[in-house]
């Protein structure tokens, strides 16, 4: 039986964020994932975000040529486009409507082999599919970690080869930095981190059966902290 997230938890904060990503945040998200001039704090965030994202795009085959990819969160759609570029045959899914509709502005009118099917909704839903790989980039960081560790269970039901998800570690300056955010204008602050203790993260992952921890960096840039992990399948 396939494993499932808890949904009421689930479906309460995945209904927050679209809230969100698809209210206030819409503008500033629109710009801080853009060359559009943004604030010291929005700067360093977009420089740790690239960096995330080229990374991870590193851990992936270089030809993905005949390879499904699912960009689990694609926010305004930057992972979804290289990677297609590289020939993946890409699904996109985020929750907040208003994101998608611009990833499908932004999407390169020349994608080489690959090809990207935007879609609004959860990136839970099975109607979506199987997939070679799985990247979840800064879309689980507001999860506590049973929430996180389901979510990354019920994808792994349907990937066969790699997952690569982003966390928020749990470290003291992240925890200052995350406080001295919420003086900030809510304008500039994006919804509450749910910081995830490293070690606890990997004991739980360590049991998801069939799968083991391959690679494991972190992404520090100014106001932006994040962690990255990778799943492969065993065998």
């Amino acid at each position: 039986m396939a494993s499932q997230a808890p949904r009421s938890t689930y479906d309460h904060h995945r209904d927050r964020l679209a809230a969100y990503f698809d209210g206030t945040a819409r503008k500033a998200w629109i710009d801080l994932t853009s060359d559009a001039k943004v604030g010291g704090i929005r700067a360093t965030v977009r420089a740790g975000r690239d960096r995330m994202r080229t990374m991870l795009l590193d851990w992936l085959p270089q030809d993905l040529r005949r390879t499904s990819l699912l960009d689990a969160g694609c926010g305004t759609g930057a992972l979804s486009g290289q990677a297609a570029c590289r020939g993946a045959e890409v699904t996109a899914v985020d929750i907040a409507a208003g994101l998608v509709a611009i990833a499908r502005e932004r999407t390169p009118s020349f994608l080489g082999h690959g090809r990207i099917d935007w879609h609004v909704g959860d990136m839970l839903d099975p109607a979506l599919g199987r997939f070679d790989h799985i990247v979840a980039m800064d879309s689980l960081i507001h999860y506590p970690l049973d929430e996180m560790v389901a979510t990354i269970a019920a994808l792994a039901d349907r990937c066969e080869r790699s997952i690569a998800f982003t966390f928020a570690p749990h470290t003291t300056l992240l925890g200052v930095m995350h406080g001295i955010g919420q003086f900030f204008p809510r304008g500039n602050r994006s919804p509450a981190l749910v910081p995830v203790a490293e070690d606890a993260l990997r004991r739980r992952l360590e049991t998801l059966p069939g799968w083991e921890i391959a690679r494991s960096e972190r992404v520090v840039s100014g106001f932006y902290t994040s962690h990255a992990i990778e799943l492969v399948r065993r065998g």
